[in-house]
């Protein structure tokens, strides 16, 4: 048995472990197995960071320019290309729904485990919220059936989708496969439309400030904006890392969930190429540096609502609505694995009659329209969210590191090209993004880590005591421990 951890027994209630040991208990915190391909898997991957190509990228445009943010975006999708390398080699290896924790857990102790799973529940808890917020301006934007951005919208987002998903995660990933199909096809005709209007004299047209370091007309904020650029260089492809957590409902997932990361991450570096280069070249970078729909103001300027320009501003809240849809998904997942090892209350991890974990939908859900109900502030939000995950990221990459180093022999279905070297790379990028948030939002940043403080001191002094070595990522760390005091021996 793995240090610091319990087999489950004692009578059974809503929140104890079972009533017959890990069997019972586990046969209550059961997914639905093999209810996705490497399509639904694929769909699921683009679903997640859909959103970030119709708005918000835009800003790191203030931030660094055109040419800070290219590097920007350059340098973070190396990061998650490096990162997604090394997650498929570890989902092959660990096939279940604890993701980044199931890995970290295995190469870094409970310790890491707690910290990787608890950024990315940051990450995944605050994005829904954030994005619920601009569904509503989208809605209240486009006149639809006379709503404006409000709790009412925010309520039905949730209850909604929520609802889909409670359904089954077999039909969940079917809508979400439909409505992300949607938003990818009006990002490839809002191209065509704005390379149409396209100008290079207009990427550079932000004025270079003479105060800066190293400024000149692609670098108009200078060297450190680049640096700053970062977070927003990260929002065309934030999000793709948690194809993973959907591993335990997965068909073939050793072969299945490489593929997955591999097609999906393609098709969004594909999509950020366009969209930052038509967008800005249609417009102008400094028409569109703080547009809160950038692609809308790319096609049309100041001046009347086109068409095309009607259609892509319809298409972004598809693409808010994909995103939305499979984030709640990821932050279920994660906080379902966290809950079934014993790191957070243990009924969390219920699951009903269709395998779905309604307490992992249903508790999020409620903190997450509190929060936009009562906070208001998308960018906030999303900024703390980018805090979690860069820390997710740093610690997943270490993962990959340690384990490739310290059990070289574990069978690998699929190996990382570039091995350790490659995760290195995503570790280095990880903690300068990390740095790069307090360059955003210095506020975000610490609130945060107060979030992850108090997280911390529930795991330190209650939950680290009371883990449950039969679930999946446990036995899979307890094995590992077993097996090297074999070889001590």
């Amino acid at each position: 048995m793995a240090q610091g951890t319990e087999t489950p027994a004692g009578p059974p209630d809503s929140t104890s472990p079972g009533a017959t040991g890990s069997a019972a208990y586990l046969r209550r915190r059961t997914l639905r197995r093999g209810s996705a391909g490497w399509l639904l898997l694929t769909g699921l991957g683009v679903a997640y960071v859909v959103s970030g190509d119709f708005s918000g990228w835009n800003i790191g445009l203030s931030k660094g320019g055109f040419g800070g943010l290219a590097v920007a975006m350059v340098l973070m999708g190396v990061m998650y290309a490096c990162l997604v390398f090394a997650l498929a080699e570890l989902s092959a290896i660990l096939p279940t729904a604890g993701g980044g924790y199931g890995f970290a857990r295995r190469a870094l102790g409970t310790w890491g485990g707690f910290l990787t799973g608890t950024a990315i529940l940051i990450e995944y808890i605050l994005a829904p919220a954030a994005i619920s917020l601009f569904i509503g301006d989208y809605v209240e934007s486009l006149g639809l059936f006379g709503l404006t951005s409000g709790w009412p919208v925010y309520l039905a987002c949730f209850a909604i989708f929520i609802g889909i998903h409670l359904w089954g995660v077999g039909e969940a990933l079917r809508f979400s496969l439909v409505v992300t199909a949607i938003a990818v096809a009006a990002l490839l005709i809002f191209a065509v439309g704005a390379f149409t209007e396209f100008d290079a004299s207009r990427l550079n047209d932000i004025p270079a400030d003479p105060s800066a370091f190293g400024s000149n007309s692609w670098l108009p904020y200078g060297l450190l904006g680049i640096w700053a650029a970062f977070p927003f260089g990260m929002w065309f492809f934030l999000g793709v890392e948690g194809v993973p957590l959907a591993a335990e409902e997965a068909k073939d997932p050793v072969r299945s969930m490489p593929k997955a990361l591999a097609i999906s991450l393609a098709v969004l570096v594909f999509l950020a190429l366009i969209t930052f280069v038509s967008a800005t070249g249609a417009q102008g970078a400094d028409a569109i540096k703080e547009a809160g729909n950038p692609l809308v103001v790319a096609l049309q300027g100041d001046g009347e609502p086109t068409a095309l320009s009607r259609f892509v501003n319809y298409a972004g809240l598809a693409g808010l609505v994909a995103s939305f849809f499979s984030l709640i998904f990821a932050g279920s997942r994660q906080l379902f694995a966290l809950s079934r090892a014993g790191y957070l209350p243990r009924f969390l991890s219920l699951t009903n009659r269709r395998k779905s974990p309604y307490p992992g939908l249903l508790i999020p859900g409620v903190i997450g329209f509190t929060l936009a109900a009562w906070s208001g502030n998308g960018g906030r939000m999303l900024n703390v969210a980018v805090f979690g995950a860069t820390i997710s990221y740093a610690l997943m990459a270490l993962s990959h590191i340690v384990l490739r180093r310290r059990e070289p022999d574990l069978p690998r279905p699929y190996r990382t090209p570039g091995g350790a070297r490659t995760s290195g790379v995503a570790f280095v990028l990880a903690c300068s993004a990390l740095v790069a948030t307090f360059l955003v939002d210095r506020d975000a940043a610490f609130i945060a880590l107060g979030v992850y403080a108090v997280a911390l001191a529930y795991f330190a002094f209650y939950s680290r005591h009371r883990l449950v070595a039969a679930a999946p990522e446990e036995e899979f760390a307890a094995l590992a421990a077993a097996e090297a005091e074999l070889k001590r021996d």
